[in-house]
């Protein structure tokens, strides 16, 4: 009989990659809780039209990748192919906004879009996104923007570069969109498929082509920071600004555009030179209007989302090991140093300490070299000779020395190495 296997796109994640996801999480909440943000969690399944109003009917994402299905009493739904919506959702759905002018969320979880998978990238995949919803300050975008940096710095990534633009506002947007359709209208022939059906719903979207044809072509065509009106341009000042002083590096970016609808104003993506084409490592910006097209009041909103995967995958090598191994190993040789390591071993764990024995039986050696290979810090070897006299010995598994302890002492013994 064969194995069954996972369905093509989806992954485990099993130790020792559990223990770096880990280290991410807990890095992300420490961080994150200093810059005052709250975890919200949403549910994996959405109605559809949450995403067709807030995505954008027009994105790639609705168009081909999404997982939507009608359930039995033919209701549309449709697994999450991204946080923001659905964070702005349950914003409105449980009036948060009534209760405070300023909100800072983060959630981490798993979305889904069917598309192409390849290195770092899966159908199912994971994020973790935060949003600040009330202010419009360009002082808001900074921060949200530093405190990105300096999550990616306490992670010890390097080589990451951040590039940032401005997709102005819907009133300096149309003329530029206007100035785009016009440049590329002799040329549509020259252009893939996708960015010929883009330039009849969705224009901008040709900057983010990854064709190089299209590439060089996009590459002539006019700017957006020409077209954008002087709020919007002195906006963008101010957060580039707010930037130097930090002296946060960052590059301007005039072709970066993201791939959802609802961003305008400040943009921007953390990128790496270690995973291709498709370098992006976080993408965020502003959404002025993203919370009243989806129903409610108009507030503003900044917000990115770090693909989990990829993220993890620049973590360096001698980083992966991010968790220790046991404190202790107990070697209990007979019933009786059995049944007493079962006692102590549990004892300790529910005082919080990570203990491990053997239930097997085997020979002293054979649990010397299982405690070797869990790289315990300590080994406490226990036989019928030893209850008898109440002492064990303990070894120091790193510095190969060992010491006799008394049973009566061991428990707060153990306690002082954990601390």
């Amino acid at each position: 009989m064969e194995i069954i296997t996972a369905v093509r796109g989806f992954k485990d994640i099993i130790p020792p990659e559990t223990d770096k996801w880990r280290h991410i999480e807990e890095t992300a909440y420490r961080v994150f809780g200093a810059f005052g943000f709250r975890e919200i969690r949403v549910p994996l399944l959405e109605k559809t039209e949450l995403f067709c109003r807030g995505i954008g009917e027009t994105t790639d994402i609705v168009e081909k990748e999404m997982y939507t299905f009608f359930d039995r009493g033919e209701e549309s739904l449709t697994l999450r192919p991204e946080a923001t919506a659905s964070v702005i959702r349950a914003y409105l759905e449980h009036t948060i906004h009534a209760a405070e002018t300023v909100t800072r969320l983060f959630t981490i979880g798993p979305m889904f879009r069917r598309e192409r998978p390849q290195k770092g990238r899966y159908r199912q995949f994971h994020q973790i996104d935060a949003e600040i919803l009330g202010p419009d300050d360009p002082r808001t975008d900074a921060e949200l923007i530093l405190m990105l940096i300096h999550f990616l710095d306490k992670l010890g990534l390097a080589k990451l570069n951040l590039e940032i633009n401005s997709l102005g506002c819907a009133k300096c947007r149309p003329a530029f969109r206007e100035a785009i359709v016009s440049f590329l209208g002799g040329r549509v022939e020259e252009l893939c498929g996708d960015c010929q059906r883009r330039l009849g719903t969705n224009p901008l979207r040709v900057f983010d082509c990854k064709v190089d044809k299209c590439g060089e072509i996009i590459s002539r065509a006019p700017r957006l920071m020409d077209f954008i009106c002087q709020d919007c341009r002195d906006h963008f000042e101010k957060v580039q600004g707010c930037l130097s002083l930090f002296e946060v590096p960052y590059r301007l970016n005039a072709k970066m555009v993201r791939g959802l609808d609802y961003y305008t104003r400040t943009t921007f993506e953390v990128t790496t030179e270690f995973l291709g084409a498709q370098n992006a490592v976080v993408g965020g910006g502003r959404y002025d209007h993203l919370v009243r097209d989806l129903g409610g009041p108009d507030i503003p909103g900044i917000g990115f989302a770090i693909g989990f995967e990829r993220l993890a995958s620049l973590i360096p090598d001698r980083d992966q090991d991010v968790s220790r191994g046991p404190l202790l190993f107990i070697a209990a040789l007979g019933e009786k140093a059995g049944e007493r390591a079962f006692m102590l071993c549990n004892r300790l764990r529910m005082k919080g300490i990570h203990v491990e024995m053997d239930y097997a039986g085997r020979s002293l050696k054979s649990q010397m070299k299982r405690a070797d290979r869990l790289k315990c810090a300590y080994a406490l070897i226990l036989g019928e000779r030893e209850i008898e006299e109440n002492s064990a010995l303990l070894r120091n598994m790193h510095e190969s020395a060992q010491e006799e302890v008394c049973l009566d002492d061991l428990e707060e013994i153990i306690k002082k190495l954990a601390r």
